[in-house]
């Protein structure tokens, strides 16, 4: 794992074995993902429909007694059973990645949230699993906080993702205030600064979410997601505080602040500090 995505510092206070695992299940749902968006990274030829049938195919193998094809598939079966992951996740994410090949708008929230559910919380509630979570209330917060985290994803990536043909804010929304996709594609203006505004207190509500339902009892076990929600929300809050901002130059927390940040959400969990 790159230390320059945003999970490799929540990742370093886990005790090696679950490190191990995450990065597992990481490896395996970033490969999925690939699929679609890198296609490049699949067989020559290969559509991203065939790609994501083959990674359906290699899960079949690695909760069954057939032997993974795949370095991911391979790295992931172990941890199955060892951290007894649940496998819907799993099929969840892959049915969320398939929706790229399938849906390019979004007329509503709603339809919005389903696809959030699948590419982000499913991992979310992988990722408990690992932690060793006890109390059921973990579910809600890693159902709340992985939809937080797409939600900054999708308005910090806004211009890449028009660039690519894909627009994932809700139609309603760009209606509600009086906003067009050409008006995206020219940058930030005043019905574009309000539609993001509103998306930004959106996402914003997820965040309140997850810390309001997340058990006092489950902090230790899951501050690696407090961590991970933490860079994220700087994201977030950087973004808000351009002014909302997202033409001018992707938003990024820079390598030490991302260690700050890390360092201080585990003191203060962890340590008491």
């Amino acid at each position: 794992m790159a230390r320059d995505t945003n999970f490799y510092y929540s990742f370093l206070v886990l005790p090696a074995d679950q490190r191990r695992a995450i990065v597992a299940v990481w490896d395996f749902c970033r490969a999925v993902d690939d699929a679609v968006d890198e296609p490049s990274h699949g067989r020559e030829g290969e559509s991203p429909e065939t790609a994501l049938a083959s990674w359906r195919a290699e899960l079949d193998a690695c909760y069954g007694l057939a032997v993974p094809t795949t370095p991911q598939g391979q790295g992931l079966k172990p941890f199955i059973a060892r951290f007894d992951l649940p496998r819907q996740p799993f099929d969840d994410l892959i049915d969320g990645v398939a929706m790229d090949t399938e849906i390019r708008r979004y007329q509503t929230f709603d339809d919005l949230y389903e696809y959030c559910i699948r590419v982000a919380s499913a991992v979310g509630l992988l990722c408990i699993q690992i932690f060793g979570y006890r109390d059921p209330g973990a579910r809600d917060y890693a159902v709340a906080l992985g939809v937080a985290l797409q939600l900054t994803n999708i308005i910090r990536d806004l211009p890449g993702d028009l660039r690519v043909g894909r627009l994932y804010l809700p139609l309603e929304d760009l209606e509600r205030f009086g906003c067009t996709e050409d008006d995206l594609r020219e940058g930030l203006s005043d019905p574009v600064r309000a539609l993001l505004a509103h998306e930004c207190q959106r996402a914003r509500s997820f965040y309140e979410r997850a810390r309001l339902v997340l058990p006092a009892s489950e902090r230790r076990r899951l501050v690696a997601a407090e961590i991970m929600g933490a860079i994220y929300f700087d994201i977030f809050t950087r973004i808000e505080g351009r002014g909302h901002d997202v033409f001018s130059e992707v938003v990024r927390v820079p390598r030490l602040r991302r260690a700050w940040i890390a360092g201080s959400v585990w003191a203060r969990t962890v340590v008491g500090l």
